[in-house]
């Protein structure tokens, strides 16, 4: 009688490698070794398939690298010549943003385009002192000639995606063009990209941001790294590709048709911008993407701040993928445009598996250090580095096409990028569960403080109204970042060194993380208590008085 054992040895040639791992961790003849047991394998198959799925993640990531090269002649060419100039609606819609608002304006009243065919509106939904400053300043640059209105709202009814389309009940504009109120648009942004709407079917051009205190400090640096990858190497890679993209809610304008064609701005989403790009380009319209015109901004200065808009795009993404994904997958779209799509409206989902992978990260390594350091290296290991060093790969790739002779730098902020990454991970993890469970929760800003260099502003901001409060979410990270350094200590107990790297990667992460929210909220409001109070502030900010 033919043994079993022999059976399934016979049975597992020619298997897969993963059947064969199986055998060998369930064949007798490995007793006295390492015997698989329920626990273990319990720990296992979660381990193992969140890694798996974070790779094909990661491995997204190296594609769009690779569509962005092998795509590089894909590039708009000159605009054609314009012979008669179409009238241009201007919307910068804000909430509470007494500190930017005045720049803003100040800026688009400037603009180089005929100011007959232009038509400027501040959508204020305003509750406090920014009532009064940018009413003020409407009405000044009107006694000038220049074309603007100031339209207030007394309820929020559908945050910004709502004041957008109220606004467009009163706009005489062909096109239309948004800008957020922490932006600070060229004067020719009009007179460069009207011209391409000379293709009918063409429904938005998008331009790519850029920062005016990206040198303020660690942290705004890692936001605009964060940042230019999604504009260097995502958009670049989606349009050249001829998939979808979206609009950014910001330094973009829009044929008003298009909008209306798609179904309007919609609410029901925290990324209203992407739920309508998604619409009009199921509905056969084309975008058009011009990273040669950059629109400076301002990034978020304190953690907490950028915290709370990662958040919310993080649940605003995954709130329109359950929207529209059902209706990308029935649409006529060519499928590169489907699975594209699927990828990006889904990528947070990495906030929670990270998460998960963080709890069962210990007990899956000692787990593994029984079963054997040669599974770790052909299984573990190409797995954490698809899903890992793709991230790397991916900003050193944007960093090096937008900034060829200083782009080395980004080496010395890649632990911070890295860190950021990890850390957001907790806050994240939250928006994106809330989305998949239908918790509803209203659009929350992300405070500017006009802080525009590494010195000005310095200091002066944690003076300031808007700050965010830290919560109970740091509070998790610095957990999460003592977790891991018992880790690390337990490694280094049983001699497991080559997993230290990884550990420490984690401490830093959640530490860096919690402890900087932590900081900003308590010792920054301590430090700066003696400064001048908020509502003398308020004063300063109603009369227009400088200082701020």
């Amino acid at each position: 009688m033919v043994s079993p054992y022999l059976l399934a040895a016979w049975v597992v040639q020619g298997s897969s490698p993963l059947t064969k791992y199986w055998h060998q961790l369930s064949n007798p003849t490995f007793r006295g070794l390492y015997q698989a047991n329920a626990f273990d394998m319990a720990i296992m198959a979660p381990y193992f398939l969140v890694m798996a799925i974070l790779a094909m993640y990661g491995i997204h990531r190296y594609v769009l690298v690779y569509n962005f090269f092998k795509h590089r002649a894909n590039v708009p060419g000159p605009p054609p010549e314009v012979t008669a100039w179409p009238k241009v609606t201007v919307q910068l819609p804000i909430y509470n943003e007494r500190y930017v608002i005045e720049r803003l304006i100040e800026t688009v009243a400037q603009f180089d385009y005929p100011r007959e065919l232009l038509d400027i509106q501040v959508l204020d939904d305003s509750t406090d002192e920014t009532q009064a400053v940018a009413r003020n300043c409407v009405e000044r640059h009107c006694a000038l000639g220049v074309p603007i209105s100031y339209l207030h709202r007394d309820n929020r009814e559908g945050f910004k995606a709502g004041a957008l389309q109220e606004g467009l009940k009163s706009a005489t504009g062909e096109f239309v063009a948004i800008f957020d109120a922490d932006f600070i648009p060229p004067a020719d942004f009009l007179r460069r990209t009207v011209p391409y709407f000379t293709e009918p079917r063409l429904a938005m051009v998008q331009t790519r941001w850029s920062y005016v205190n990206r040198n303020y400090s660690t942290l705004t640096e890692v936001e605009a790294i964060l940042l230019d990858g999604h504009f260097a190497i995502e958009h670049s890679s989606r349009y050249r590709s001829g998939v979808f993209f979206n609009f950014n809610g910001t330094a973009g304008i829009w044929r008003r048709t298009a909008i209306e064609d798609a179904g309007g701005w919609q609410h029901d989403t925290l990324t209203e911008d992407t739920d309508l790009s998604y619409r009009a380009q199921m509905r056969g319209w084309r975008f058009l993407y011009l990273p040669e015109i950059d629109c400076p901004s301002e990034l978020p200065v304190e953690m907490n701040a950028f915290k709370s808009q990662q958040a919310r795009w993080a649940k605003g993404l995954m709130q329109t993928a359950k929207k529209i994904l059902p209706r990308m997958w029935r649409a006529d779209v060519p499928l590169a445009a489907k699975v594209e799509g699927f990828f990006h409206l889904t990528a947070n989902i990495s906030y929670p598996l990270m998460i998960f992978l963080s709890m069962i990260l210990l007990p899956a390594m000692i787990v593994r250090f029984y079963q054997g350091w040669f599974q770790v290296l052909i299984i573990d290991l190409p797995l954490f580095a698809a899903s890992t060093c793709s991230i790397s790969s991916f900003y050193l790739a944007a960093e090096r096409a937008l900034y060829p002779k200083t782009w080395k730098r980004t080496f010395l902020y890649l632990p911070f990028v890295m860190a950021v990454g990890i850390g957001l991970s907790v806050r994240n993890a939250v928006a994106v569960l809330q989305a998949i469970f239908g918790m509803k929760s209203e659009f929350v800003r992300t405070p500017k403080y006009r802080v525009e260099s590494a010195v000005q502003g310095q200091g002066t901001w944690a003076k300031k109204s808007y700050r965010k409060s830290a919560g109970i979410m740091p509070f998790a990270e610095v957990a999460l970042g003592v977790y891991f350094a018992a880790a690390v200590v337990y490694a280094i107990q049983n001699e497991n060194y080559a997993t230290v790297p990884f550990f420490l990667l984690f401490v830093w992460g959640y530490l860096y993380t919690g402890l900087m929210s932590l900081g900003q909220t308590y010792v920054e409001r301590l430090r700066f208590n003696s400064g001048a109070t908020e509502a003398a502030e308020a004063r300063a900010a109603a009369t227009g008085a400088p200082g701020f």
